[in-house]
C-alpha cells in the first residue's frame, strides 16, 4: 500500500468526506432486540460474525471482505426480523455476496466448495436464494463504506501529517502497522456493543487509542480528525473507552492464532453489557473543537 505525502491530504479529505456522506445515507442506528427464539440475538450475531473471521482466513480472502460481510450483515439484520435457524444461511450468503463484490474472480470461492466446507448447513441453490432477498431487502445496494475503509483512510492521513507517528516502531513499516490494526478493528466488528458506534467512529477510535501509545501530541491529532470527520466528541470518547476494555479483555483471554467455530444455530445470550465511563469528564473537554494549544499541552504534560 502506498502512503501519501501532505500533497495528497486534499486527496485524503475528500475520500473521508465521501465515505462520510455514504455512511450516511447507509448507516442505522443499532436498536437492541429482546432476546427470544424468534429472532437473532446479540450473543448470535457475535458468533456467527467470529465465524465468518474463521472462513475469511480458511479461504485466504482479504480483510475487506470479511469487514463488507459483516456490514451486510448487519445491514440486513436491522431490516428484517430473521429466525435465528436462518442466520447460518444469512451469514454466508451474505459473506458470499462480499467476496463476489471485493475478491478477484480467480480468488472467489466456488460456491459447492464453499458451502461443503464453511458446514454452513445450507446448499448452494439455498445460498443462492438467500442471496435474492438479502439483495432485495438492501436494494442491491452493497456498496458502503465499513468500518475498514474508514481505518485505511485515518491511519494515510495519520501518516502523512505525522510521519514522526512510527519513529518509535522502526521494525514497522506503515503497512505491517496498518495491518496489525486491522486484526484489531476486525476483532471490534465482532463486538455487539459497539454497534451503537458508527464505523467511522469505531475507526477513528481505534487511531486514536494507537497514537495515544505513540506520539505525545496525539489528542490535536485526534481533534483534527474529529474535526475532518465531523463527529460528536463525547460518543468518541465513549467509544474509545469500549474498544480499549474490549480489546484489553481480548489480549488477556484468547491464545494467539484462535480459530473460531460456528454451530448454527444454538441461542445463547448474553447476560449484560458491561460499560466503563470513568474516563468521560476526564476527556471531555478536551476533546471539544475549540481547546486552545496551552490546554492541551497542559493536559499532556
Amino acid at each position: 500500500m502506498k502512503f501519501p505525502g501532505p500533497l495528497e491530504n486534499q486527496r485524503l479529505s475528500f475520500l473521508l468526506e465521501k465515505a462520510i456522506s455514504r455512511e450516511a445515507q447507509m448507516w442505522k442506528v443499532n436498536v437492541p432486540k429482546m432476546p427470544t427464539n424468534q429472532n437473532v440475538s446479540p450473543s448470535q450475531r457475535d458468533e456467527v460474525i467470529q465465524w465468518l473471521a474463521k472462513l475469511k482466513y480458511q479461504f485466504n480472502l482479504y480483510p475487506e471482505t470479511f469487514a463488507l460481510a459483516s456490514s451486510l450483515l448487519d445491514r440486513f439484520l436491522a431490516t428484517v426480523k430473521a429466525h435465528p435457524k436462518y442466520l447460518s444461511c444469512i451469514a454466508i450468503s451474505c459473506f458470499f455476496l462480499a467476496a463476489k463484490t471485493v475478491e478477484e474472480d480467480e480468488r472467489i470461492p466456488v460456491l459447492k466448495v464453499l458451502a461443503r466446507d464453511s458446514f454452513c448447513g445450507c446448499s448452494s441453490s439455498e445460498i443462492l436464494r438467500m442471496e435474492r432477498i438479502i439483495l432485495d431487502k438492501l436494494n442491491w445496494d452493497l456498496h458502503t463504506a465499513t468500518p475498514l475503509d474508514f481505518l485505511h483512510i485515518f491511519h494515510a492521513i495519520a501518516v502523512s501529517t505525522r510521519p514522526q507517528l512510527l519513529f518509535s516502531l522502526p521494525k514497522l513499516s506503515p503497512s505491517q502497522h496498518l495491518a496489525i490494526l486491522t486484526k484489531q478493528l476486525l476483532h471490534c466488528i465482532a463486538c455487539n456493543q459497539l454497534l451503537q458506534f458508527k464505523g467511522s467512529m469505531l475507526a477513528l477510535a481505534m487511531v486514536s487509542l494507537e497514537m495515544e501509545k505513540l506520539i505525545p501530541d496525539w489528542l490535536p491529532l485526534t481533534i483534527e480528525l474529529l474535526q475532518k470527520a465531523q463527529m460528536d466528541s463525547s460518543q468518541l470518547i465513549h467509544c474509545r473507552e469500549l474498544v480499549a476494555h474490549h480489546l484489553s479483555t481480548l489480549q488477556s483471554s484468547l491464545p494467539l492464532n484462535s480459530v473460531y467455530v460456528y454451530r448454527p444455530p444454538r441461542p445463547r445470550f448474553l447476560q449484560g453489557q458491561q460499560q466503563t465511563r470513568s474516563a468521560s469528564q476526564r476527556y471531555s473537554s478536551l476533546l471539544s473543537s475549540s481547546l486552545s494549544c496551552q490546554w492541551v499541552q497542559a493536559y499532556l504534560c
